[in-house]
């Protein structure tokens, strides 16, 4: 069973079989799909799902967050079953190839004081930028 779906089973989510092959999907390590990539995925398991369904059951998880949204360069959003282990993105400008990536240090701390202004920081979101092996070939 996946990570998320032990996740989802731990809080006593009710998991029809639509929210089952959705969370299926995100399954994995790397996984930055688009709600669309999710669709097409879920829909060769379980040909009835409906699109609007993915679209309620991603934004059903984003609440609950056990998947983040992640957003780059204007692309269409992406969906990161890795919420609960602290990481950065790794991000292809070429083809919008996304990796996790769990850099030494801590963005948090890495903020001095004087560029704080006041703000109780609790939050830093890193993205890396560059061209992938296939991107740069």
């Amino acid at each position: 069973m996946s990570d998320l779906l032990e996740r989802l089973r731990g809080r006593g989510w009710r998991l029809t079989s639509q929210r089952r092959v959705v969370a299926e999907v995100l399954d994995g390590e790397h996984v930055h799909l688009t709600a669309d990539e999710v669709h097409a995925r879920a829909a060769e398991r379980l040909p009835e799902i409906s699109r609007a369904t993915v679209y309620n059951t991603l934004g059903e998880l984003v609440t609950l967050g056990e998947v983040v949204e992640v957003s780059t360069d204007g692309r269409a959003k992406r969906y990161d079953p890795n919420a609960h282990q602290p990481h950065q993105h790794l991000v292809c400008t070429g083809c919008g190839a996304i990796r996790d990536v769990h850099p030494r240090g801590n963005p948090l701390s890495d903020l001095p004081a004087e560029q704080r202004f006041g703000f109780a920081v609790v939050q830093a979101e890193v993205t890396y930028r560059g061209l992938c092996p296939d991107c740069a070939g």
